[in-house]
């Protein structure tokens, strides 16, 4: 799946793709949010959960020069 189709799905669609074909790789405190990172298809993607509200407010790539990144470098290789 290319990165076009997978911001192309509905938002069940992505969580039902990242529990099936992606990896979970880490989970972080983020502000509100826990934040999952998954990787799929060489692409790190962030699942924004907002525990107060018992709802994932966002899933949305991680680009590789983000200050979030910081957060991770010690669980992922980057390519």
């Amino acid at each position: 799946m290319s990165r076009e189709e997978f911001t192309n799905l509905p938002f069940h669609k992505k969580i039902t793709t990242l529990y099936t074909e992606g990896t979970f790789v880490v989970g972080i405190r983020y502000y509100r949010h826990k934040v999952n990172l998954y990787l799929l298809n060489n692409e790190y993607i962030e699942v924004f959960y907002n525990h107060k509200l018992d709802k994932i407010d966002k899933i949305d790539f991680l680009p590789r020069d983000h200050s979030r990144m910081k957060f991770y470098l010690d669980q992922i290789k980057l390519a």
